[in-house]
């Protein structure tokens, strides 16, 4: 089960034998309408586009069929596969509307976006740790931590390697620089909203737009060995505020501020490694799990596993933002009696 299975049986039946036969011209249909949809602006940079699930419910064509019009769509050029969303329509020539390729989106609702850092300085401007900085992350935002290096950094800016050195002890220090960064773009208000739920709920969506923003971020941190990240603290004392004011001790708080973290941190680093797998293999988390699906199909008939089954048949869009928020509400349900407290004065 991954994303996009076949909803109905309608995909695996009759329509199945019609894709089989003039499968080129229904084919071609769908292409054609869903270009026309972007061309037209209907669909915008940025948008979402049918699914392979939703194109077998809409037009009635097999899974590899769907699946065969999304290739098509992304060797023209029109869209692309972003880890954990789907798949989206690219940014047309010029205009500049849409994140760079591998930038996640689209964005948790109410979430500014903050400017982006660009990476590509001035020719004049001094070497700084800034331009440094605004570099790595441009290179890690784009092509994932894997392609950062010293040197990578170096060639970008157009200096020598050893130049860097005088503004950054390693490579450790900048990946320190470049996440105290990421936190700084977009920082927590400074009233928090009344309560200890909304402030918890505002602190843990607003990391998870970090996480999203830049999907090296997640797997860069650590918890058992933290950086010092200056612009990463308000998170913590934020949350600690917030539950120890409404009477939980500060040791339980923080223990409850390591869980809302690695909540979030744990379904981000999904955005990296689907990054990764989609660069060594070629293939989106549709097509890959395209391949699985016969396999996957053959163990289930045997009748271990009704509820994969029922699972599997019905069809499951996995959706990390859906995901993330189902986990943080529920984690807040269970907090909820501890807090059954005045609050503390």
């Amino acid at each position: 089960m991954g994303t996009d299975r076949p909803a109905s049986g309608a995909a695996n039946g009759p329509a199945n034998g019609a894709a089989n036969g003039p499968a080129g011209p229904r084919y071609e249909r769908i292409v054609d309408e869903l270009r026309q949809r972007i061309v037209s602006g209907e669909l915008a940079p940025g948008d979402r586009v049918p699914s392979t699930r939703q194109i077998t419910q809409r037009w009635g064509v097999a899974m590899a069929t769907a699946t065969k019009v999304l290739t098509e769509l992304r060797r023209a050029g029109l869209v692309r596969a972003v880890p954990g969303v789907g798949t989206v329509v690219e940014p047309r020539p010029g205009t500049g509307s849409a994140p760079r390729a591998g930038a996640p989106q689209p964005r948790p609702a109410g979430l500014a976006r903050p400017a982006r850092a660009t990476g590509t300085p001035p020719p004049s401007g001094a070497l700084t740790l800034e331009r440094i900085v605004a570099t790595a992350v441009a290179v890690a935002d784009t092509e994932g931590l894997a392609a950062l290096s010293m040197r990578r950094v170096a060639a970008d800016l157009g200096v020598a390697t050893m130049s860097l050195y005088r503004h950054v002890a390693d490579k450790d220090a900048l990946l320190t620089h470049m996440m105290d960064t990421a936190f700084a773009e977009h920082p927590l208000p400074g009233t928090p909203p009344p309560g200890w739920r909304a402030p918890l709920e505002l602190s843990s969506r607003l990391l998870w737009e970090h996480f999203r923003r830049h999907p090296w971020l997640a797997p860069a941190l650590s918890m058992t060995r933290p950086q010092l990240i200056v612009s990463a603290l308000p998170f913590s004392e934020w949350v600690l505020q917030a539950l120890h004011s409404h009477g939980l001790d500060l040791d339980t708080a923080f223990t409850t501020q390591l869980t809302l973290f690695n909540h979030a941190r744990a379904i981000a680093m999904n955005l990296e490694t689907e990054r990764e797998a989609e660069a060594d293999t070629g293939l989106d988390s549709e097509e890959w799990m395209d391949g699985q699906e016969p396999a996957l199909l053959d163990i289930l008939t045997g009748g271990r596993f009704p509820a994969l089954s029922e699972v599997a048949r019905a069809g499951y869009d996995l959706d990390l933002d859906a995901l993330f928020e189902f986990g943080l509400q529920r984690l807040l349900d269970g907090l909820a009696p501890l807090l059954a407290t005045p609050p503390a004065t």
